[in-house]
């Protein structure tokens, strides 16, 4: 069995990374921060003329028809530039979500979301506040045991500060009479599945994140002198930055085999997903620690453009299910009576 990705999808992932490191650089990224929105329309246009915001959209709804699978590595490098535009919310959260919804909402909304014209933004309760609310033309929500749909219009919205300046979160509370999608059983597998793809898409950047952090600071070692020698020749640093390496290397299979397991609907899919955040978020984390570390004081300081991934990991790690939520889904799937363990039920 052939478990690589095809030519295609390698050549895709090529083009986008060239195009986010060259268009969203730091400076771009901090001069966003002073801006009302943090939110940039000029960066969002160019994302839909590369046909990103349409990608995991239906064709008949003007989009190119693709899966978790094909997205996952645009994730990865979303993650390695920390683009602050919810590109990897509306491709791996909001549009299978309306699909499943289907009807008029996603006639409606699916063809804006293709063409940029339209940006539709999910928030669970498992979140508390909702990331990108004030950009969004409409809001799915959960609400106890429902979902619900809200336009701009029918919701209030109270901006809470983060510790990553590009994420801007929101409380939100919507008026009465908005649209109820879905309730009890219908809503809870709609928003189990919305938890699922929203945990990928922390795990796929989580490693962009935890790859920039180490080339930035390899970069930085390798220029920082002391006693007439590059630091990154020094043995504890190398040891600070392989570690961080090795943990990464290891959390890639994770997290391509949940997108693959979510783009074809396995019954582990969830499991996946869950093993797939614990690790990615970790080599995140760890690359943040191990990072700043070899930087010595120069790495507390806001100069220093590690602060801008480093931020991000803290937040993603505990967005869209903290690792206490998610090590309990992997327990309860090992600890079951008669799961299928060990290599023998990989391919199971």
């Amino acid at each position: 069995m052939d478990f690589t990705f095809t030519d295609d999808q390698l050549l895709f992932q090529d083009s986008v990374r060239d195009f986010l490191v060259n268009e969203v650089t730091p400076e771009r990224i901090r001069s966003s921060w002073e801006t009302d929105t943090g939110r940039d329309a000029e960066l969002w246009g160019q994302l839909t003329e590369l046909g990103l915001t349409g990608m995991t959209v239906p064709e008949e709804h003007g989009g190119l028809g693709m899966s978790e699978l094909d997205f996952v590595l645009l994730a990865q490098e979303c993650g390695y530039v920390a683009l602050p535009e919810p590109l990897v919310h509306t491709a791996m959260v909001a549009v299978p979500l309306l699909k499943k919804i289907g009807g008029d909402l996603a006639v409606q909304w699916l063809p804006k979301i293709a063409t940029g014209e339209g940006r539709v933004i999910v928030g669970l309760e498992q979140n508390l506040l909702v990331e990108d609310a004030h950009v969004a033309d409409l809001l799915l929500l959960q609400q106890g045991a429902s979902l619900i749909a809200a336009t701009a219009e029918q919701v209030t919205l109270n901006h809470n500060e983060s510790v990553d300046p590009s994420r801007k979160l929101y409380s939100v509370e919507p008026s009465e009479g908005v649209l109820t999608v879905a309730t009890g059983e219908e809503a809870q597998a709609l928003l189990k599945g919305a938890l699922d793809r929203g945990a990928l898409g922390c795990a796929a950047q989580a490693l962009g994140l935890a790859q920039r952090m180490i080339d930035i600071s390899v970069q930085y070692t390798g220029e920082r002198q002391q006693f007439g020698v590059a630091i990154g020749t020094f043995q504890a640093v190398k040891h600070h930055m392989a570690n961080v390496a090795v943990k990464l290397e290891y959390a890639k299979a994770p997290v391509h085999r949940a997108a693959y397991a979510l783009a074809g609907e396995q019954q582990i899919a969830s499991q996946a997903v869950s093993h797939a955040k614990l690790v990615a978020c970790e080599a995140a984390n760890l690359a943040a620690k191990n990072c700043i570390q070899v930087h010595g004081a120069m790495g507390y300081t806001w100069e220093v453009d590690l602060h801008i991934f480093m931020k991000k990991a803290w937040a993603l790690a505990n967005t869209w299910g903290d690792a206490g939520l998610h090590k309990t889904r992997v327990a309860d799937h090992i600890f079951t009576d008669g799961a299928a363990l060990g290599a023998g039920a990989t391919f199971a």
